[in-house]
């Protein structure tokens, strides 16, 4: 093997080195930080509205959503959002 080719691939061995451990020593990341949802999902209907309406509670955050499917758009349209812990302490309050 010729010496200038040599010195190209011990460079290039330094430099992919360099960049292992740059990865793997670099912080991490992480993905999550609460556990899983649970989700309960309930069918209904909204005054004014011909469609259905799907009301979908996140159990973990007590959170509600409301959306219906409107067919002529062939899109999910979000109609309403409500925290439930908030109402909760709002409704605690007002006593």
């Amino acid at each position: 093997m010729k010496r200038p080719s040599l010195r190209a691939l011990l460079v290039l061995n330094i430099c992919l080195l360099a960049a292992l451990a740059a990865v793997t020593f670099g912080p991490t990341a992480m993905a999550q930080l609460r556990p899983r949802s649970s989700y309960a999902m309930v069918g209904g209907t909204v005054n004014g509205i011909v469609q259905g309406v799907v009301y979908i509670v996140d159990e973990t955050t007590n959170e509600v959503v409301a959306i219906s499917w409107y067919e002529n758009q062939k899109r999910l349209v979000g109609l309403g959002y409500r925290n439930m812990t908030m109402d909760a302490a709002q409704a605690a309050q007002a006593r």
